[in-house]
């Protein structure tokens, strides 16, 4: 491992805007097309209260990012974001930084973390289509087209829990993802 996961401090600022800005960056305007956005999202996320954790290189340089925000009284957290530098995908980082967060989430005392991933560019079988009116039937046949990051989060045990249509426009879903965690 060439890198190591450690909380998120107001000193990482302005690398983790920018790498959540580059991570997003084939999103266009469903990520953070700017880094002044990308910069607001990061000191929101310094609120004590949510979970922090950057993936950092022995250099220093910040390559991942996972956050967390408390929901439901604690019982549940919303992963968001992750996102992973993307010269760095496909070495363990995310993966790393998911297991980081279930572990600090589990330790609080939450029972389930949840997730939405937006489908704005039809790399699923929910994105480009009319979802309505059998939206739970469709969702349970999803199948990843292109590079969605639905497989990788099945792949770490979280499932489609349910599907809102249009949220990004016409044909463009956020698909609602889950998984229990505990102590």
């Amino acid at each position: 491992m060439t890198w190591q996961i450690r909380d998120l401090t107001a000193a990482d600022l302005e690398a983790t805007a920018a790498l959540l800005h580059a991570g997003f960056l084939h999103l266009g305007e469903f990520g953070w097309p700017t880094l002044e956005l990308a910069r607001e999202e990061v000191t929101e996320a310094l609120d004590p209260e949510r979970i922090n954790r950057i993936a950092v290189t022995a250099a220093g340089e910040v390559v991942g990012w996972v956050g967390g925000i408390p929901a439901y009284h604690g019982h549940a957290w919303e992963l968001h974001p992750l996102v992973v530098a993307p010269a760095q995908q496909g070495q363990g980082i995310g993966r790393a930084l998911a297991r980081d967060f279930e572990q600090r989430v589990a330790a609080r005392g939450g029972l389930t973390i949840f997730l939405g991933t937006d489908d704005p560019l039809q790399q699923t079988t929910l994105g480009g289509v009319e979802l309505y009116p059998d939206v739970l039937l469709k969702a349970a046949t999803i199948r990843n087209l292109r590079g969605h990051p639905v497989t990788f989060y099945q792949r770490m045990g979280y499932v489609v829990v349910g599907v809102l249509p249009d949220v990004n426009g016409l044909g463009k879903p956020d698909i609602f993802m889950a998984k229990r965690v505990m102590a």
